[in-house]
């Protein structure tokens, strides 16, 4: 192992963070090599730096006309030139600031410095392969997006176990989460991800569910359990019911207890209308960690994002500044926010006026970008390709017993015809045998 891996080790031992880890976390670290020697030379390389494989004419990144061209009012090192492994540090900052601001119970002490991925996924990826050895079990809700499947199990080989998040009032089943938890605490750790608003139900929990969950997790903790939560955050802040809780679970499990190690991966990228930017941010939560013990496990993280990213792009950081700086980027995200809400309430008002289907059942939903049916009766992928192929609507089919609609994707004026053809459709597929 090398020698840089043992010492982050050692700032790490004795913490939930230094128990979790996974063999690859353990040997993980960030090397003192190009980008560590480059950013030294940065600063004190007074007369020529030749460090760095980027191409430089008058002191300036060379650039094509045309890139120039199609992005303006931006300079050359913010379009064209490497970002920090860790990402740029004013991103970095202005992130923490918003999650502060976004959750105002979140400790700011007990958090890292956000590092920035490329995209959510990768952060979760990223995550994963600190945390996860193979065999080793991670709990997510049933049903779950399915690229929680390909991350844990297919890359890390790990078992992905899903739990029924609801019961049969449409609220979460507290006692069978605390049971997949309290199962898994048994083998001394405890691996969960935790998505809301979810997808591809559109559920976020209310308060006092919450604080259920982080019950569950205190409970664990106090039995001699480590429990590490990634809390998939993707699309955070669409929130359509007054009863919804406002603020992500990691503002209680980043401060909850000792053995607990809380991992935000959230971003701008559907926060604030820029998918394609594939710009996320990594936030390590716990109350047991000192801040050489978080600078420990951002290391590693940049150790984990060198040998396989990289970096992340440098024009989505960028523009993320600019955004953030324009001051009419505000009240433009509320007129979105609003269009999301009155497509919301379409959705909703067709499945209240059409209830008791015999084939189709609405699942909770109150918030994100989704809402799923399960399907009684019937597969989900005949009923998906007979409303590809006979009637050009799309859906997506989770196995045989969901289909997800992205009700933020389709105009509000359309939802009534549009669920009336699903749920007329579901009624003429043949019942499974």
């Amino acid at each position: 192992m090398d020698a840089l891996a043992v010492e982050l080790n050692e700032i790490l031992r004795g913490s939930a963070a230094d128990r979790l880890l996974s063999d690859f976390g353990k040997r993980i670290y960030f090397p003192r090599g190009i980008i560590a020697q480059s950013a030294e030379a940065k600063k004190l390389a007074s007369k020529a730096n030749g460090t760095i494989g980027l191409a430089y004419l008058n002191g300036r990144p060379m650039m094509l006309p045309a890139v120039k061209h199609f992005v303006t009012n931006i300079e050359p090192e913010e379009i064209v030139a490497y970002a920090p492994t860790a990402g740029n540090e004013k991103v970095r900052e202005l992130w923490k600031k918003l999650l502060l601001k976004k959750n105002p119970s979140l400790n700011p002490n007990c958090i890292s410095l956000p590092v920035v991925t490329p995209g959510i996924t990768a952060g979760i990826s990223l995550t994963a392969e600190l945390f996860l050895n193979a065999g080793q079990t991670v709990l997510s809700a049933d049903p779950a997006w399915d690229n929680y499947r390909l991350i844990f199990e297919d890359r890390c080989g790990g078992v992905l176990r899903g739990v029924s998040f609801f019961d049969d009032n449409g609220r979460l089943n507290i006692p069978k989460i605390k049971a997949a938890i309290q199962e898994e605490a048994k083998k001394g750790s405890v691996r969960i991800i935790f998505n809301f608003p979810n997808n591809p139900t559109g559920y976020s929990p209310r308060a006092d569910e919450v604080k259920a969950l982080a019950a569950c997790i205190y409970e664990a903790a106090e039995g001699g359990a480590d429990i590490m939560v990634i809390c998939d955050d993707a699309y955070f802040g669409f929130f359509y019911e007054d009863d919804v809780c406002k603020e992500s679970i990691f503002s209680l499990l980043a401060n909850l207890h000792e053995r607990v190690l809380a991992i935000k991966t959230d971003g701008p990228t559907k926060e604030d209308y820029s998918w394609g930017f594939r710009l996320a941010l990594v936030t390590i939560g716990s109350k047991g960690l000192r801040p050489d013990q978080f600078n420990a496990l951002v290391t590693k993280f940049m150790g984990a994002i060198r040998s396989s990213v990289s970096c992340s792009n440098t024009i989505g950081q960028s523009l993320f500044l600019k955004v953030y700086g324009d001051e009419e980027t505000a009240a433009k995200e509320a007129v979105f926010f609003n269009i999301l809400k009155e497509r919301y309430k379409a959705v909703k008002a067709f499945t209240d006026t059409h209830k008791n289907h015999p084939r189709l059942t609405p699942m909770p939903f109150n918030s994100g970008y989704f809402m799923c049916l399960r399907c009684n009766g019937i597969d989900a992928g005949v009923l998906r390709r007979e409303l590809l192929e006979k009637h050009g609507v799309g859906v997506i089919a989770f196995g045989t017993e969901y289909i997800r609609v992205a009700f933020a994707s389709i105009e509000k004026e359309i939802i009534p015809e549009v669920f009336a053809t699903i749920y007329d459709t579901a009624l003429s597929v043949p019942i499974s045998p």
